[in-house]
């Protein structure tokens, strides 16, 4: 049988049509005394269709995501980022971030323990031949500084990783990858200035160094006072960047090192990434590795609590061999030391022939 309103077939003894509801012929159903709300059939579907729009409507997402409780008190954080409890920022995810893209590479960067959000940030490209360890810690008495860092650690760790590795000498690949570390630390200025609100009074800055092993050739450089260091096996340990600060200007004045860095100026940045930056032209600093051993790039939440590169390489060859677990030990142990900073640790493990 066929509805006689909308050609649709229709079941014997139907009182009404399921695809249009127009009422069918008596002569078509003992049911025609039954309308569609209290036939068993047709009120099945329509809570059937009930239920799923309901259920549609339950787990349809929000015009807008509730924002992350404040990690301190758990109060509720206001649209300024700031908690209207307890007035701590808001986190930004990054209290304790790791990565090891390789078996011999690792980081880790930890909010230690006094600042209530990570300011600092990693970046690090791995490619056939040759790795690039980048490292920004954002300015604290900056707005917004861990921003400004992240950015400046993507960009130059993007800049380098669209880089070719160089053909030829040594000296050819320490003259590329000099003039690549210049070029990063120049993207790394140009996004960190983007972090910037119009009208700042203290606009978001950073820290910039970078380290790069390319064979036996290792090329660092730096802006501000984040550090690397190359740390062999055999020979002497080296600090392979220059501080931008004032504790460094006090050294080169003839002040004694532990002197200079345990003064409350010592961490007194003379450069740094920004839009309110005087200079972000990095000098470099090149080494040729005679043997196996470790690259390390960090922040001063690490070096802060052993500067001297002898007495470094002693600190870091007493933690586990495995990479991830050796930066995780020694994130451990300047939380240990008081975690008064932000807290970063790269490493390259190089010159290991199997």
């Amino acid at each position: 049988m066929t509805c006689p309103a909308c050609k649709e077939p229709v079941a014997g003894g139907d009182a009404f049509c399921e695809s249009c509801g127009a009422e069918l012929p008596a002569a078509a159903t003992d049911r025609a005394t039954l309308t569609p709300a209290t036939r068993p059939e047709v009120a099945q579907s329509a809570a059937e269709r009930s239920a799923r729009t309901q259920l549609i409507t339950l787990h349809a997402e929000p015009d807008e995501l509730p924002a992350p409780p404040c990690k301190s008190c758990g109060g509720v954080v206001g649209d300024d980022g700031w908690c209207t409890v307890c007035g701590a920022r808001a986190s930004n995810g990054r209290e304790h971030v790791t990565e090891q893209p390789t078996p011999t590479v690792a980081a880790v960067s930890d909010k230690g323990r006094i600042h209530p959000r990570n300011e600092d940030a990693f970046a690090i490209a791995v490619k056939d031949g040759w790795t690039a360890l980048v490292v920004c810690d954002g300015v604290t008495t900056a707005t917004d500084s861990d921003a400004a860092a992240y950015a400046a650690a993507q960009a130059a760790r993007n800049l380098l990783a669209a880089t070719e590795r160089p053909a030829g000498s040594a000296d050819d690949r320490e003259q590329h990858w000099c003039l690549q570390v210049k070029a990063a630390a120049l993207a790394a200025d140009e996004a960190a200035e983007t972090t910037a609100s119009k009208g700042d009074a203290n606009p978001p800055s950073c820290t910039f160094v970078v380290a790069i092993t390319d064979g036996e050739v290792i090329v660092a450089a730096s802006v501000g006072d984040s550090r690397a260091y190359w740390l062999p096996d055999d020979g002497a340990a080296q600090q392979l960047t220059v501080d931008d600060s004032w504790a460094t200007e006090q050294i080169n004045a003839g002040v004694p090192r532990d002197e200079a860095e345990a003064d409350p100026k010592a961490h007194a940045i003379t450069r740094w990434l920004g839009i309110d930056s005087p200079d972000v032209d990095p000098a470099t600093m090149t080494v040729t590795a005679k043997g196996p051993g470790w690259l390390l790039v960090c922040s001063d939440g690490l070096w802060n609590y052993c500067s001297d590169a002898a007495e470094l390489r002693d600190l870091v060859n007493a933690q586990p061999a495995e990479p991830l677990a050796r930066a995780e030990a020694l994130v451990d142990w300047a939380n240990q030391q008081g975690g008064h900073d932000n807290i970063t640790v790269t490493l390259a493990r190089i010159g290991d022939t199997g």
